[in-house]
């Protein structure tokens, strides 16, 4: 593990148990601390992955401040993280296509109420864990399953993005904006995307068509000039307000597509203009239901080579505080990730 090698060789000589960064009660990124916990254990259809990279997302430190509550119940101490990338090490019965060794990447039972991925282990059902080709890196697959899924389901499932679509992107630069852009550009279409001004080169290495710096304003102007008959889907991954007239750049059938922020009392475009537009609004969000689908096409489509992994930083675990605080607010490119055991691979 990357905290201390002492850390490591107590770790390695107790298989019962292992090292997380928990949460004793919800707060700030000061309530995350490091504690040795009890290992998880594979379920029947369920798999144990050893983790090397953890992925951070919004959805993380919302998790942490117990936003999730509604959802499930807590059970502490708890340990944070929807993402994962690692090896095998262990199946419970019924897993016959899997075996200990596999590099693996996971979307985790946090969800549903039991410990993600911020730990040296984690416990996911078997759908929800693909096996990677032997050249799709750990911290490639750990950057996805999150930010991918949460695209896949707004480009493709809700927006039915195809050949000669176009699309707008808010917030291109972010993990859900980065893979939603190359989502839309692999299905065949035109893609404009809102970012600031540092991520302006960012944005047209990564394919669009078009790059609007969001801070001189007129976003709405440069979108019709750009597409003067509307676009057909806004994929809003910033949301709280930051394109409220996203409505007025959409044409007749088309979609916005609202990422889910969770955010009480969140600011939406106006739902009786968008009826008179004839335009949908369909806030979107992963579910349990698509990932299985989801996440092996995305795995698919990365060995392919047709979309690649967003820029990625990576922060020790014991700095998961730390990086929730700047995913929080807001102006990361790309995905950080938590090491946990870089040994284990790149």
């Amino acid at each position: 593990m990357s905290v201390t090698a002492s850390n490591t060789a107590e770790a390695g000589a107790d298989q019962a148990s292992m090292q997380a960064m928990v949460l004793d009660h919800f707060g700030g990124p000061e309530v995350l601390h490091l504690a040795t916990i009890e290992r998880p254990r594979a379920a029947p259809g369920g798999v144990i992955v050893q983790v090397a990279y953890a992925g951070v997302n919004p959805a993380d430190w919302k998790t942490r401040e117990g936003w999730l509550s509604q959802f499930f119940e807590y059970q502490f101490p708890f340990v944070v993280g929807f993402d994962a990338a690692g090896l095998v090490s262990e199946v419970g019965e019924g897993v016959t296509d899997l075996k200990v060794g596999d590099r693996v990447v996971t979307a985790s039972n946090m969800g549903r109420g039991e410990r993600g991925s911020y730990a040296q282990y984690v416990a996911s059902d078997r759908e929800r864990v693909v096996k990677l080709p032997d050249h799709v890196s750990l911290k490639d697959a750990a950057a996805m399953p999150t930010a991918a899924i949460t695209a896949w389901q707004a480009v493709f499932d809700v927006g039915g993005t195809k050949e000669g679509s176009i699309v707008l992107v808010n917030g291109g630069a972010g993990g859900t904006g980065t893979y939603a852009l190359q989502l839309a550009k692999m299905a065949g279409a035109k893609v404009a995307v809102t970012c600031g001004p540092a991520n302006i080169d960012y944005m047209r290495a990564m394919g669009a068509d078009l790059v609007i710096n969001y801070r001189e304003g007129g976003v709405r102007e440069a979108v019709q000039a750009w597409a003067p008959e509307g676009v057909d889907l806004v994929v809003d991954t910033v949301g709280q307000g930051s394109l409220l007239d996203s409505i007025e750049m959409v044409k007749r059938g088309g979609i916005v597509a609202p990422i889910g922020t969770l955010i009480a009392n969140e600011p939406m475009p106006d739902a009786a203009r968008a009826e008179e537009l004839g335009v949908k609004v369909i806030h979107t969000m992963s579910t349990f239901e698509n990932q299985e689908r989801q996440l092996n096409a995305l795995v698919k489509v990365l060995g392919e080579g047709k979309i690649r992994a967003p820029q990625i930083e990576v922060m020790p675990l014991t700095e998961a505080g730390e990086a929730q605080r700047r995913v929080a607010d807001g102006h990361v490119r790309g995905k950080i990730l938590l090491e946990v055991d870089g040994s284990l691979g790149e």
